[in-house]
Protein backbone atom coordinates (compact mmCIF):
# COMPACT_ATOMS: atom_id res chain seq x y z
CA UNK A 1 0.00 0.00 0.00
CA UNK A 2 3.21 2.32 0.55
CA UNK A 3 4.17 4.98 3.32
CA UNK A 4 2.12 7.78 4.16
CA UNK A 5 3.85 10.70 5.24
CA UNK A 6 1.76 13.53 7.14
CA UNK A 7 2.81 17.24 7.97
CA UNK A 8 0.56 18.70 10.69
CA UNK A 9 0.72 22.23 11.67
CA UNK A 10 -1.25 25.09 14.10
CA UNK A 11 -4.84 24.04 12.67
CA UNK A 12 -5.25 20.24 13.58
CA UNK A 13 -4.87 21.79 17.48
CA UNK A 14 -6.49 24.52 17.27
CA UNK A 15 -9.93 22.34 17.85
CA UNK A 16 -8.51 21.59 20.74
CA UNK A 17 -8.33 25.05 22.38
CA UNK A 18 -4.58 25.56 21.12
CA UNK A 19 -4.81 28.59 18.89
CA UNK A 20 -2.05 29.73 15.87
CA UNK A 21 0.09 32.61 16.44
CA UNK A 22 -1.98 34.09 13.77
CA UNK A 23 -5.29 33.76 16.15
CA UNK A 24 -6.61 37.62 17.06
CA UNK A 25 -6.71 37.90 20.99
CA UNK A 26 -4.55 34.52 21.71
CA UNK A 27 -1.18 33.65 23.52
CA UNK A 28 0.73 35.02 20.46
CA UNK A 29 -1.21 38.40 19.67
CA UNK A 30 -0.15 39.50 23.01
CA UNK A 31 3.33 39.88 22.03
CA UNK A 32 5.73 39.74 19.07
CA UNK A 33 7.19 36.95 17.51
CA UNK A 34 10.51 38.98 17.81
CA UNK A 35 10.14 38.78 21.15
CA UNK A 36 9.30 35.72 22.56
CA UNK A 37 10.27 32.97 19.70
CA UNK A 38 13.92 34.05 18.74
CA UNK A 39 17.17 33.49 20.01
CA UNK A 40 17.57 37.27 19.68
CA UNK A 41 14.13 37.77 22.13
CA UNK A 42 15.85 35.62 24.67
CA UNK A 43 19.30 36.96 24.46
CA UNK A 44 17.22 40.11 25.20
CA UNK A 45 14.14 39.22 28.34
CA UNK A 46 14.65 35.84 29.03
CA UNK A 47 12.16 36.12 31.95
CA UNK A 48 9.47 37.40 29.06
CA UNK A 49 10.46 34.26 27.23
CA UNK A 50 9.91 31.99 30.29
CA UNK A 51 6.49 33.74 31.01
CA UNK A 52 5.56 33.05 27.88
CA UNK A 53 5.69 29.13 27.32
CA UNK A 54 5.04 28.57 30.84
CA UNK A 55 1.86 30.00 30.03
CA UNK A 56 1.60 27.54 26.85
CA UNK A 57 2.24 24.90 28.80
CA UNK A 58 -0.05 25.44 31.29
CA UNK A 59 -2.36 26.09 28.14
CA UNK A 60 -1.29 22.65 25.96
CA UNK A 61 -1.92 20.36 29.49
CA UNK A 62 -5.37 21.40 29.50
CA UNK A 63 -5.85 21.01 25.88
CA UNK A 64 -7.18 17.25 24.85
CA UNK A 65 -7.13 15.61 22.00
CA UNK A 66 -9.58 15.96 18.97
CA UNK A 67 -10.86 13.93 16.47
CA UNK A 68 -8.33 14.84 14.06
CA UNK A 69 -5.92 13.59 16.40
CA UNK A 70 -7.70 10.22 16.91
CA UNK A 71 -7.98 9.62 13.33
CA UNK A 72 -4.48 9.65 12.68
CA UNK A 73 -3.86 7.31 15.32
CA UNK A 74 -5.71 4.65 13.88
CA UNK A 75 -4.47 5.49 10.87
CA UNK A 76 -0.96 4.21 12.29
CA UNK A 77 -2.06 1.41 14.04
CA UNK A 78 -4.40 0.01 10.78
CA UNK A 79 -2.29 1.21 7.86
CA UNK A 80 -0.58 -2.22 6.39
CA UNK A 81 2.48 0.22 6.16
CA UNK A 82 4.51 3.06 8.20
CA UNK A 83 2.33 6.17 8.43
CA UNK A 84 4.80 8.92 10.19
CA UNK A 85 3.32 12.05 11.94
CA UNK A 86 5.47 15.23 11.42
CA UNK A 87 4.58 17.79 13.71
CA UNK A 88 5.46 21.42 13.80
CA UNK A 89 2.98 21.34 16.61
CA UNK A 90 4.81 21.44 20.25
CA UNK A 91 1.79 19.93 21.76
CA UNK A 92 1.68 16.47 22.98
CA UNK A 93 -1.98 15.62 21.66
CA UNK A 94 -0.44 13.30 18.70
CA UNK A 95 0.77 11.34 21.76
CA UNK A 96 -1.79 11.51 24.06
CA UNK A 97 -4.45 10.94 20.81
CA UNK A 98 -2.89 7.39 20.78
CA UNK A 99 -0.28 8.26 17.46
CA UNK A 100 3.59 6.47 18.52
CA UNK A 101 5.87 7.68 15.26
CA UNK A 102 5.76 11.40 15.67
CA UNK A 103 8.55 13.70 14.32
CA UNK A 104 8.31 17.13 16.30
CA UNK A 105 10.71 19.09 13.85
CA UNK A 106 9.87 22.19 16.16
CA UNK A 107 10.33 20.37 19.60
CA UNK A 108 8.39 20.34 22.26
CA UNK A 109 6.60 22.06 25.42
CA UNK A 110 7.72 19.44 27.33
CA UNK A 111 11.29 19.74 26.95
CA UNK A 112 13.92 21.88 28.45
CA UNK A 113 17.33 22.69 26.35
CA UNK A 114 20.41 23.76 27.83
CA UNK A 115 21.80 26.60 25.72
CA UNK A 116 25.52 25.91 27.11
CA UNK A 117 26.17 22.19 25.95
CA UNK A 118 22.56 20.34 24.22
CA UNK A 119 21.01 18.66 27.32
CA UNK A 120 17.43 17.79 27.46
CA UNK A 121 15.17 16.77 30.08
CA UNK A 122 11.36 16.87 30.79
CA UNK A 123 10.54 20.36 31.69
CA UNK A 124 8.80 21.98 35.06
CA UNK A 125 5.34 23.49 34.58
CA UNK A 126 7.53 26.68 35.10
CA UNK A 127 11.19 27.27 34.08
CA UNK A 128 12.50 30.95 35.06
CA UNK A 129 15.52 32.82 34.29
CA UNK A 130 18.91 31.53 35.06
CA UNK A 131 17.74 27.98 35.50
CA UNK A 132 20.66 25.24 35.73
CA UNK A 133 21.46 22.66 33.61
CA UNK A 134 20.78 18.65 35.40
CA UNK A 135 24.23 18.37 33.86
CA UNK A 136 26.95 20.72 33.26
CA UNK A 137 25.72 23.26 35.97
CA UNK A 138 24.98 26.73 33.90
CA UNK A 139 22.15 28.55 34.68
CA UNK A 140 21.48 28.59 30.81
CA UNK A 141 18.01 26.51 30.66
CA UNK A 142 15.92 27.68 27.56
CA UNK A 143 12.67 25.58 26.17
CA UNK A 144 12.81 22.76 23.81
CA UNK A 145 11.62 24.41 21.00
CA UNK A 146 12.52 25.78 18.03
CA UNK A 147 12.34 29.39 17.13
CA UNK A 148 12.51 31.26 14.57
CA UNK A 149 16.27 31.46 12.22
CA UNK A 150 17.02 28.33 14.04
CA UNK A 151 17.00 24.80 12.07
CA UNK A 152 14.16 22.18 12.81
CA UNK A 153 15.25 18.72 14.45
CA UNK A 154 15.19 15.78 12.32
CA UNK A 155 15.48 17.12 8.85
CA UNK A 156 17.59 14.20 7.37
CA UNK A 157 15.02 11.76 9.18
CA UNK A 158 12.28 14.24 7.57
CA UNK A 159 13.81 13.87 3.85
CA UNK A 160 14.27 10.70 3.83
CA UNK A 161 10.89 9.67 4.60
CA UNK A 162 9.61 12.10 1.97
CA UNK A 163 11.86 10.78 -0.62
CA UNK A 164 9.82 6.85 0.28
CA UNK A 165 6.33 8.29 0.52
CA UNK A 166 3.57 6.99 -1.36
CA UNK A 167 1.15 9.82 -0.05
CA UNK A 168 1.50 13.18 1.63
CA UNK A 169 -0.75 14.65 3.06
CA UNK A 170 -0.69 18.12 4.81
CA UNK A 171 -2.85 19.27 7.54
CA UNK A 172 -4.20 22.21 9.07
CA UNK A 173 -0.44 24.54 7.94
CA UNK A 174 -0.15 27.79 6.63
CA UNK A 175 2.46 26.65 3.77
CA UNK A 176 4.15 29.94 4.61
CA UNK A 177 7.15 29.05 6.72
CA UNK A 178 10.11 26.73 5.36
CA UNK A 179 11.31 24.07 5.30
CA UNK A 180 8.20 22.87 5.70
CA UNK A 181 6.66 24.32 3.17
CA UNK A 182 8.56 23.01 0.70
CA UNK A 183 8.08 19.72 1.99
CA UNK A 184 5.21 18.75 -0.78
CA UNK A 185 7.54 19.37 -3.11
CA UNK A 186 10.07 16.90 -2.16
CA UNK A 187 7.20 14.60 -1.81
CA UNK A 188 5.98 15.11 -5.76
CA UNK A 189 9.52 14.70 -6.62
CA UNK A 190 9.76 11.13 -5.21
CA UNK A 191 6.14 10.36 -7.04
CA UNK A 192 4.22 10.86 -3.83
CA UNK A 193 0.31 11.37 -3.72
CA UNK A 194 0.03 14.90 -2.43
CA UNK A 195 -2.91 15.81 -0.16
CA UNK A 196 -3.87 19.06 1.43
CA UNK A 197 -6.47 19.14 4.19
CA UNK A 198 -6.76 22.61 5.59
CA UNK A 199 -9.66 25.31 6.68
CA UNK A 200 -8.72 27.15 3.87
CA UNK A 201 -6.14 27.13 0.62
CA UNK A 202 -2.47 27.26 2.36
CA UNK A 203 0.08 29.56 0.25
CA UNK A 204 1.30 26.68 -1.54
CA UNK A 205 -2.28 25.22 -2.08
CA UNK A 206 -1.60 24.61 -5.86
CA UNK A 207 1.47 22.67 -5.22
CA UNK A 208 -0.90 19.64 -4.32
CA UNK A 209 -3.02 16.87 -6.21
CA UNK A 210 -5.80 17.27 -4.23
CA UNK A 211 -7.31 20.13 -1.76
CA UNK A 212 -9.98 19.64 1.14
CA UNK A 213 -11.32 22.31 2.82
CA UNK A 214 -13.20 21.93 6.21
CA UNK A 215 -12.25 21.81 9.63
CA UNK A 216 -9.54 19.17 10.88
CA UNK A 217 -11.72 17.09 12.70
CA UNK A 218 -14.75 16.71 9.77
CA UNK A 219 -12.03 16.11 7.22
CA UNK A 220 -9.27 14.35 8.76
CA UNK A 221 -11.55 11.40 9.94
CA UNK A 222 -13.30 11.28 6.68
CA UNK A 223 -10.03 10.76 5.02
CA UNK A 224 -8.78 8.40 7.20
CA UNK A 225 -12.30 6.02 6.50
CA UNK A 226 -11.70 6.18 2.63
CA UNK A 227 -7.93 5.20 2.63
CA UNK A 228 -9.11 2.46 5.23
CA UNK A 229 -12.21 1.36 3.44
CA UNK A 230 -10.08 1.58 0.28
CA UNK A 231 -7.37 -1.26 1.37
Amino acid sequence: MGKIVILTGAGISAESGLGTFRDAGGLWAQHRIEDVATPEGFARNPALVHEFYNARRVQAAKALPNAAHKALARLQGDWPDEVVIVTQNVDNLHETGGAERVVHMHGTLGGALCAACDHRWAAPPEMAVDEPCPVCKAPTARPDVVWFGEMPYDMDTIYDHLASASVFAAIGTSGQVYPAAAFVHEARMSGAETIELNLKPSTGASGFDKVVLGPATETVPHWVDGLLGAR
